[in-house]
Order: C-alpha cells, then sequence, then structure tokens
C-alpha cells in the first residue's frame, strides 16, 4: 500500500474524531483517500487520464475489485468519468460534489488557506443565517432547550476537541430545528469549516476568546427559544463571521 495512504486519511480521522465516528479502516478507503487527494492536489489535474489500471494495482498492491471500488467511488463524488477506448479522466472542478465529507477533507489535507476558509464561511451564512431563523418559527420548546443546554456544555469544554464537538452539535442541532431536512445536507461542510477553524485557532486556548464565542451562540440559541428569527439570523451571521475571523487572523499573523 502506497506510503501516502496514512498521510492521506489524516484529516478524515480528525474530522470524523471531532464528529463522533470511526474512521474506516479497510484497503478500498486507503485507496480512495490517496486517488482523491491526487486529484484535488492537482497531481491528476483536470482533464487528464489517469494511469492504466495495472500500474496502479502495482502502485497499491491490491485486487482488481478494491480498485475498481474506489473508482467508481470517485465517478460518483462528481471526479472522474471512465470512458471505453479513451480511460478515466479527470472531471473539471465545477463537476466535483464539493459538499462531499472526503472531497471538503482532501482540501483541508492540502493546507487550507484563507480563501478556502473564506468559501466555506461564505457558504454557512448563506444557508445557516436562515436555518437559525427557520429554528425560530419553528422549534418546539424541547429543541430550545437542548440548544440552550449545548451552549453550556460549550462554555464549559476543557479542550479544542471537546469544544468542537459541542459546537458541532450546536450547529447540527439548529439545522434539525429549522424542520427542513436540506438544511442538514451542509453538515459535512460545517464539520469541515469548524475542523479547520478549530485546528488553526481554537477559542479554548484563549479565555477572552472563549467568552465571546460562547456569549454569541448562547445569543443563537436564546433567540430561537425567544422565537425572534431576525436575531437568530444576526446572532449567526456573527459566530460564523468570528470563526473565520479568528483562523484567518492566526494564518495571516494577526493574532
Amino acid at each position: 500500500m502506497d506510503r501516502s495512504a496514512g498521510r492521506a486519511r489524516h484529516s478524515g480521522d480528525l474530522i470524523a474524531a471531532l464528529s463522533g465516528r470511526s474512521p474506516a479502516r479497510n484497503l478500498h478507503a486507503d485507496v480512495l483517500w490517496v486517488l482523491g487527494l491526487a486529484i484535488v492536489s492537482g497531481e491528476y489535474a483536470e482533464g487528464s487520464i489517469l494511469p492504466p489500471d495495472g500500474e496502479l494495482l502495482e502502485r497499491f498492491g491490491v485486487s482488481r475489485t478494491v480498485l475498481r471500488e474506489a473508482l467508481k467511488t470517485l465517478a460518483a463524488k462528481g471526479m472522474i468519468e471512465a470512458r471505453a477506448r479513451i480511460g478515466t479522466r479527470v472531471l473539471p472542478r465545477n463537476r466535483w460534489n464539493l459538499f462531499d465529507a472526503d472531497v471538503l477533507a482532501w482540501f483541508f489535507e492540502l493546507g487550507p488557506e484563507v480563501a478556502f476558509l473564506r468559501s466555506l464561511a461564505e457558504v454557512r451564512i448563506g444557508i445557516e443565517i436562515e436555518a437559525a431563523a427557520l429554528a425560530a418559527e419553528r422549534c418546539r420548546p424541547e429543541d430550545a432547550a437542548a440548544l440552550l443546554a449545548q451552549v453550556e456544555r460549550m462554555a464549559a469544554a476543557e479542550t479544542p476537541a471537546e469544544f468542537a464537538r459541542h459546537d458541532l452539535d450546536f450547529h447540527k442541532a439548529v439545522a434539525a430545528a429549522s424542520g427542513n431536512p436540506f438544511m442538514a445536507s451542509i453538515s459535512a461542510l460545517v464539520e469541515l469549516a469548524l475542523t479547520a477553524a478549530f485546528t488553526i485557532s481554537s477559542p479554548v486556548n484563549d479565555p477572552a476568546a472563549l467568552a465571546v464565542t460562547v456569549e454569541v451562540h448562547r445569543r443563537i440559541a436564546r433567540a430561537i427559544s425567544e422565537r425572534n428569527p431576525a436575531e437568530a439570523r444576526q446572532a449567526m451571521r456573527e459566530a460564523i463571521a468570528q470563526g473565520f475571523e479568528r483562523a484567518a487572523g492566526r494564518m495571516e499573523g494577526k493574532d
């Protein structure tokens, strides 16, 4: 097996740990991660033809069945397309499913840039502020109580990973309380954005930043509890912007 498999799995393991999932460990997953990362990094450029199966089989030391399953998975993510007598072509980036957890993790593995984090924040703002507003209109009393309790767990967190898990659970709970199943479909994007932000700069390491982060999430929870959509939107916008600005500031050396 290619040694880069272990390195390529790092981001997936990190994201899985923060969300409480157990990352899969098998040959298919390893081949998938190495090939996916190679495509996202440009090692196999958009429009290029992947090496023939024989070459890939020799590189990875796996069965033809394992390789084909990995290629089928990449095709399902919109990254490659097999053509008779031509080979397997890497598709343009605008065909990729950028909301897919693996695709996002491959981008993160390359080292998140400020532009990458900004793009994540912009998409989150575009969707999550409306999820918060809908939650304020539709949530049940038990949903509002759960959000407030989740904020207290964030406040009591002692490690960056613990805080990140509670923050992720909070945003998932807002999406669920919105009553719109499509809101939950961006959970992988939210997961990756929070992983990136907390890996770069966690508020747990700065008491002042922690207080600010907890308070803005408390505002979201209270606004939802009080059925105030306008305040829920504003507080959610501020929460996402704060996370981006904290991480971007650290990356640019402004902390």
